[in-house]
This record gives structure tokens, C-alpha cells and sequence, in this order.
């Protein structure tokens, strides 16, 4: 089984097995969630061996092309392919506002899936210098980066977001957890998800890989026209320096991850201004930067030196 520290979902795999070995294996695939699919697995538990229909995650390589020029492959699960589209275009800064996203067609290819997006001529031209030599696995969020200025950006600080209640992070966490749909059916997969200032879910998107979950979600924030400092990130892995890099490009002011931060998270959102906050479980959470934005319930501020 994962670990939680490990960068786990919110639903872990033997939960989702048990679930599985209970319930009718000849479903039909409809009963899955977008970016799943069945297949045949042979069981070993407790000395029994045992066939089972079993549901796994997709993941296939997408293709983002900008006026007809290719610019990086991700691997990623085949859903939500607009928001996709538009959130990387925005969190990678290759345009400044979803205004210059002129749109996108999501084309099948032999291989996968291309994203034909159409972005302003004179972003496509700076575009070109900074092009992608590899394909971005999973897991990988600066692949193929040709120069450190192109790996490690500094974003602005963001503006001022509204503070919110610890309570707010318990509500978030505990409506999270059922809202992953497809993690739910293959213990596969990252969600990232935004919380309003009061802790209520108000769009999820999951991935494969949690730094196209978290596109996924900024590029469906963009379409709901979401107000970014009206409420908070959380997302169910670790916070690594793109995460936090993504989320103070597109002026995000909180972000609360279940696992721990890197160190340069820690050091980016310190000066982008993001407030960090790492190991969000049911039973409490650590701050990182920016403390004053979550207020803490007085029955926890007993300080103890260590």
C-alpha cells in the first residue's frame, strides 16, 4: 500500500480491493468513470489465488501543439482534455490571461491524444525558445526544461487572499475524500481540488500525475470564472516546487497539500506569497509560510519547542 507521505490519494488501494472483491465483477465499463477501464488480474491474498475483472487507470500521451508547432508531450489520463489544455497553458505561463486561449481541438492520434491549441502569434513566436525535448512523464513536472531560467520561474507575488478557518481544511480534506471518482474505482490516481473560503469542494480533477491534475483543475477554475482568492487548493500528494510554482503563477494564495513539501516549495512559496500547508490530515497540518492567513482554533495554540 502507498504511503500517505509518499504522495497517496485519499483512498488507498487494499480499500478500493476490498470494495472490488465484494461487488460484481461483470459490470460493464459504463459504470466506470472517464480515464478507466477494466482488466483481467489474477489475486494472491492470504494464500488464495483468484480471477478478477479489475479496474485500472488510463494513462496514454497527450500532445500539446501551439499553432500547428509541438511543444511537450505529457502522459495523463484521458479526461478533461479542454481544461487540460487551457489550465497548462495558463500555469506554464505561456499566456498571460485565459483570454489568449483562442481555443483548442482535441485531436485522436495513433499514439494518443494531440491538443491543437491556438494561442496569440507573438506568444507561439516566444513559445519557440522554449520548447520541450522530452516527453513529460507521469510524475514530472519541468521534463525536458532546456535552460535552469526555463526549469525554476518566480512568479509575482499574489495578492492578498482572504484568510480562512482551520475548519475550513477539515471540511475540504473529509469532502475530498469523496470526491475521486475515478481513484475511487482504480487507487490510481492524484486529485487536486478547489475549496471555497468556507471548505466546500467546488470542482475536482483527477490525474495520473498530480501536476496535470492540478492543470486540469486550474483550467476548470478559469471556465467557472472562479474568483482565485475567494477560497484554497488541496491537493492529495506532495507539494513540490511546480505545484507551488503553478499555483502562484495563476495568483492562488493557499495551497494545502497531504504530504510534505520540498524544500524549494517552501523557499518559492515564501516569495511568490502562497501560504503552505503540508500534512493536511483530520488530525492536524503543518504551516510552512505565511501562517497568518489560516486561523488556528485557540485550543490548539499551545506551542511546544522541540
Amino acid at each position: 500500500m502507498m504511503s500517505a507521505r509518499a504522495g497517496a490519494a485519499l483512498v488507498y488501494p487494499t480499500q478500493r480491493e476490498n470494495r472490488l472483491t465484494n461487488s460484481s465483477t461483470n459490470r460493464d465499463a459504463a459504470d466506470l468513470p472517464a480515464g478507466a477501464v477494466r482488466r483481467q488480474v489474477q489475486r494472491h491474498r492470504g494464500g488464495v489465488s483468484t480471477q478478477l475483472v479489475d479496474a485500472v487507470a488510463e494513462e496514454i500521451p497527450v500532445a500539446f501543439v501551439y499553432n500547428e508547432r509541438p511543444h511537450a508531450v505529457m502522459l495523463a489520463t484521458p479526461a478533461d482534455f479542454e481544461d487540460f489544455a487551457l489550465g497548462f497553458s495558463l500555469s506554464e505561463a505561456i499566456i498571460a490571461d485565459a483570454g489568449e486561449f483562442h481555443g483548442v481541438e482535441v485531436v485522436p492520434a495513433l499514439a494518443g491524444i494531440e491538443l491543437r491549441i491556438a494561442i496569440p502569434a507573438a506568444r507561439a513566436n516566444v513559445l519557440d525558445s522554449r520548447v520541450r525535448q522530452l516527453t513529460g512523464r507521469t510524475g514530472c513536472g519541468l521534463c525536458g526544461a532546456q535552460t535552469l531560467e526555463a526549469a525554476v520561474r518566480h512568479p509575482a507575488a499574489v495578492a492578498e487572499p482572504g484568510a480562512i478557518d482551520e475548519s475550513a481544511l477539515h471540511l475540504a480534506l473529509a469532502e475530498l475524500h469523496d470526491r475521486q471518482a475515478i481513484n475511487a474505482a482504480t487507487g490510481a490516481t492524484h486529485a487536486a481540488a478547489w475549496a471555497m473560503s468556507d471548505g466546500a469542494i467546488a470542482l475536482v480533477r483527477e490525474d495520473v500525475g498530480r501536476h496535470n491534475a492540478l492543470d486540469k483543475l486550474i483550467g476548470a477554475m478559469q471556465r467557472a470564472r472562479v474568483d482565485v482568492q475567494s477560497g484554497f487548493l488541496v491537493v492529495t500528494s506532495r507539494a513540490s516546487y511546480e505545484m507551488v510554482m503553478k499555483s502562484a503563477t495563476v495568483g492562488v494564495g493557499i495551497l494545502a497539500a497531504i504530504s510534505a513539501p520540498t524544500a524549494l516549495a517552501i523557499a518559492l512559496a515564501n516569495e511568490a506569497s502562497v501560504t503552505l500547508i503540508g500534512f493536511a490530515r483530520p488530525d492536524g497540518y503543518s504551516i510552512y509560510t505565511h501562517a497568518q492567513r489560516l486561523h488556528v482554533h485557540a485550543s490548539r495554540k499551545r506551542s511546544v519547542v522541540t
